[in-house]
C-alpha cells in the first residue's frame, strides 16, 4: 500500500484554524502517512508539532515563504515551500522575521482602513485571534464574519473587501534570494501553486526555468486552485525542466474547505526532497 503524502499545511502558527498539534492528530485521523508543516514564513509550530506527532505519522519540518518577483511592473507575488531547512539559519531568520513584522504591521493598517470607513473591527481582537501566530487576512476575514458583515472567508476575500478594495501590498522577499536562503540553510525550495490563475497573475515559465539554475527544486502541481489543464501544464514544465512534482491540500482548517490529503505528493517525490536536504535532522516520527 502506497503512502498517503500531503505536503503544503497550515496551523495557528499562520494562518490556519488547528494547533501544530491538532493539526497532525487530524492528518492520522484522515489516514496520512506523511504532513508537511509549512505555516507561512515562520517555524514556530516545528516544536510542538513534533511533541504531538502520533504513532505512524511522519512529520517534514516546512515553511511557506512569501515572495515576489520584481521582473514586471507590479511585481508579481509568489510562495515557496521551504522543506527541511536550518530554522537557526542566520540570514533566513532575519528575512523571515522581516516579513513577519511587515505582515503584521500591514494587517493594522487594513484594519484602519476598514475602521476609517465605519466598519468595527478591532486590531486587538484580532492580534488576540492569532494567538501568536504570523497575523493574515484570513484573521482580519474572522472578524468581519464575527460583524456580521460576510458569511464565509472566499467573500471577505472578494473585491467589496480584502480582495482589493481593502487590499495593501506586503514586503516579500525577492525569489531569487529566497531560493538562495533556503539552499544556504540546506533546505529544499518548491514553487507552491505557480500556475493558479484564479489567484491572480502568475510568473512566465521562463522564470521558472531561471529559479532552477539556482536551486528550485520542484513545482506543486495538484492544488485545489489549478485547473486540470494548470495542473498539466506544471507536470510537463517539471518534466522539461527536471523538477520534482508535488501534491498538496493547502489546508488551513475552517478557513477553508478543502480538507487533508485532497491531492498528494508520491512516495517518489518525498523520497527526492528528503534525499537533497541537510538542514534538520532528517524527518521527525511519530
Amino acid at each position: 500500500m502506497r503512502s498517503r503524502i500531503d505536503l503544503h499545511t497550515h496551523s495557528t502558527a499562520s494562518d490556519g484554524t488547528l494547533t501544530p498539534a491538532e493539526l497532525v492528530r487530524a492528518a492520522a485521523e484522515a489516514g496520512l502517512d506523511v504532513l508537511a508543516l509549512t505555516d507561512h514564513d515562520t517555524t514556530a509550530g516545528w516544536a510542538s508539532a513534533v511533541r504531538a506527532l502520533p504513532p505512524g505519522l511522519r512529520l517534514v519540518r516546512g515553511a511557506e515563504i512569501s515572495c515576489r518577483w520584481f521582473g514586471t511592473e507590479p511585481a508579481v507575488p509568489l510562495h515557496l515551500l521551504a522543506y527541511l531547512f536550518d530554522p537557526d539559519a542566520p540570514e533566513l531568520v532575519a528575512e523571515l522575521a522581516r516579513v513577519r513584522a511587515a505582515r503584521e504591521e500591514r494587517g493594522e493598517r487594513i484594519v484602519a482602513l476598514l475602521r476609517a470607513d465605519g466598519i468595527d473591527v478591532s486590531w486587538p481582537e484580532i492580534l488576540a485571534g492569532a494567538a501568536g501566530g504570523t497575523v493574515g487576512r484570513p484573521h482580519i476575514a474572522q472578524a468581519l464574519i464575527r460583524a456580521g458583515l460576510v458569511t464565509t472567508t472566499n467573500e471577505a476575500f472578494g473585491p467589496d473587501w480584502l480582495g482589493e478594495r481593502y487590499r495593501l501590498p506586503k514586503e516579500d522577499i525577492e525569489v531569487f534570494h529566497a531560493v538562495r536562503l533556503v539552499r544556504a540553510a540546506g533546505g529544499v525550495p518548491v514553487f507552491a501553486h505557480p500556475r493558479a490563475t484564479r489567484r491572480g497573475r502568475i510568473v512566465p515559465d521562463a522564470l521558472i526555468a531561471e529559479l532552477a539554475t539556482v536551486g528550485l527544486a520542484g513545482l506543486e502541481a495538484d492544488h485545489e486552485d489549478h485547473s486540470p489543464a494548470e495542473r498539466a501544464h506544471v507536470r510537463a514544465l517539471a518534466g522539461e525542466l527536471g523538477l520534482v512534482v508535488t501534491g498538496s491540500s493547502d489546508f488551513h482548517g475552517t478557513h477553508k474547505t478543502v480538507r487533508l490529503g485532497a491531492h498528494t505528493t508520491t512516495e517518489e517525490a518525498y523520497e527526492r526532497i528528503v534525499a537533497e536536504a541537510s538542514g534538520v535532522t532528517g524527518v521527525a516520527y511519530g
